[in-house]
């Protein structure tokens, strides 16, 4: 009896055991789990190493795209370059940004540049500054200012791109040993274009916000020309894609309407004038495309103002004439439920790797974007204490977004099937052929137009690093070719960059965002 009472003890102390070492296991096992999907929950203050160290390397790419007698200049195989550029038109046009992988300055995705980096700046500028670049960042945005200021000599005149897309593209050199002609393109009231006028208005607006405090006068300065291109833009609607047909094979308008709403909601931002909160409330109907998301990109402003004046509606509760917002507000929630993958209304645009994929030209910018605009939008939701946001029947949480937005910056920076970083420079892969004219020749070579083509075709890795340049990306099937001739998939823009200086910012740590700009 003794015996076997003390077997059926022991057994019972043995099945007790297996279950607390299965408890045990299983507790490890969902903690894991739960530190994985949960990994962006780091403590306010503390920093992302992963995003940290992209965004020193993102922010990289501005000064290789500058154009003008160079300052400071960090980038060994960079000189200086367009000096004599708007010289026809009695102009100093020799800052500003190229815009690609080629020598050209084409001022409608150049402002757009600026409107995000000012954006960036305003709402993560904290972030940049903690790892000393928000200086850097400051430097870049004023260096492209400084040429759209120069390029509006006249309320009603604007110089809109510096040399000829045909005859550059027919020529493989550096920058600094470019000798052909800088012809220059203007709209006037003669030959309107709404949409380029309207974008610089709000590069100009935004910008202006962000040197208000350390320079006065400068801010001043950009104001005026912000108010100055708004009108000239709304008084004289117009394409510039129709005026100037030849723009069309490069950076083609698909309206000007967005535009008109993102001028004049960056204008309110810069001003608190109710005049510009009241344009956007009366175009709503005619330009917002209510209920229907779209994407954000240098052609289509839409998603951006949505969020934009969406965070009116978080931040300015009783803001006179705030009601004309609400159809900004639905469809910047509508956009943000598009992009939650768990989400009733998520869109099917992305690749099985979870990538949204929209084009297959720069297919990179679209998830950029639309990540950025998401941890905006959750940032929003946290500071002003909203906890949850519906799509159909299910809710979700600001974290939500913020784990979307990670999920493409992760992927950009090599959690993908090709394991490659598509941000140049970070990781140990990551693009070596990219089709940047610059990077691929060497900085003593003294080519000329022609002769600079054995460096398109040579089958050796570019000789100097283009440090910070998001290539164009994967195609659907998630394939990628490093070559330096497949500029559909390798070739950088300066547009790219300041969307991921946006994202990697706002994913550096967590904090609360700013109430107003002002």
């Amino acid at each position: 009896m003794v015996a076997k009472s003390g077997s059926r003890c022991c057994c019972c102390c043995w099945f007790l055991g297996i279950i607390v070492v299965i408890a045990v296991v299983l507790a490890v096992v969902f903690t894991i789990r739960h530190r994985a999907n949960h990994s962006d929950d780091i403590a306010p203050g503390s920093t992302d190493k992963k995003y940290a160290d992209a965004l020193k390397i993102a922010m990289q790419f501005f000064n290789i795209q500058k154009s003008g007698k160079l300052e400071n200049n960090k980038i060994p195989w960079r000189g200086d370059s367009g000096l004599k550029d708007g010289s026809e038109a009695s102009l100093d046009l020799s800052k500003g940004l190229y815009d690609a992988g080629d020598h050209m300055k084409f001022g409608f995705p150049m402002a757009f540049t600026a409107t995000l980096l000012s954006w960036s700046i305003l709402e993560y500028g904290d972030h940049m500054d903690s790892l000393d670049q928000l200086d850097p960042a400051k430097d870049s945005l004023k260096w492209t200012t400084d040429f759209l200021i120069n390029a509006h000599p006249s309320p009603n005149v604007l110089y809109i791109q510096v040399g000829d897309p045909e005859t550059d593209h027919k020529c493989w050199d550096r920058p600094e040993t470019m000798s052909r002609k800088r012809t220059l393109t203007k709209i006037d009231a003669d030959t309107p274009g709404t949409e380029v006028a309207a974008e610089t208005a709000a590069a100009m607006a935004a910008a202006s916000l962000v040197f208000k405090e350390s320079d006065t006068k400068y801010s001043g300065t950009l104001l005026k020309h912000a108010k100055q291109l708004f009108d000239f833009a709304d008084n004289n609607r117009a394409s510039y894609s129709v005026n100037i047909p030849e723009v069309q094979s490069y950076y083609n308008s698909t309206g000007y309407g967005d535009e008109l709403l993102w001028a004049a909601s960056w204008l309110y931002h810069a001003t608190e004038d109710k005049t510009y909160l009241d344009f956007v409330s009366k175009n709503g109907e005619e330009f917002g495309n209510f209920g229907s998301p779209t994407w954000f990109s240098w052609d289509n402003k839409l998603p951006g103002t949505h969020v934009l004046l969406s965070r009116l509606t978080f931040f300015k509760k009783g803001l006179s004439g705030s009601k004309g917002l609400q159809g900004y507000k639905e469809t910047a929630e509508a956009v943000m439920c598009g992009l939650i993958p768990d989400s009733p209304t998520a869109t099917s645009s992305r690749t099985d790797g979870g990538l949204i994929w929209v084009a297959e030209w720069n297919a990179l910018q679209h998830p950029v974007s639309s990540a950025f605009l998401a941890t905006l939008y959750s940032d929003y939701m946290l500071t002003s204490g909203v906890d949850k946001l519906s799509c159909g029947d299910t809710s979700f949480k600001p974290s939500d977004l913020r784990k979307f937005a990670r999920s493409q910056a992760d992927y950009m920076l090599g959690k993908n099937p090709k394991t490659m970083s598509y941000l140049v420079g970070y990781g140990d892969k990551y693009p070596e052929f990219v089709h940047h004219r610059g990077a691929s020749i060497p900085g003593d070579a003294n080519t000329g137009c022609k002769d600079g083509f054995k460096w398109l075709n040579s089958d050796e890795p570019n000789p100097n690093v283009a440090y910070g340049a998001l290539v164009g990306g994967p195609f659907l099937n998630e394939t990628f070719i490093d070559a330096r001739n497949n500029s559909m998939q390798n070739e950088p823009s300066t547009y790219n960059s300041a969307l991921v200086v946006g994202l990697l910012s706002s994913l550096v740590t967590r904090s609360s965002s700013v109430e107003s700009f002002k």
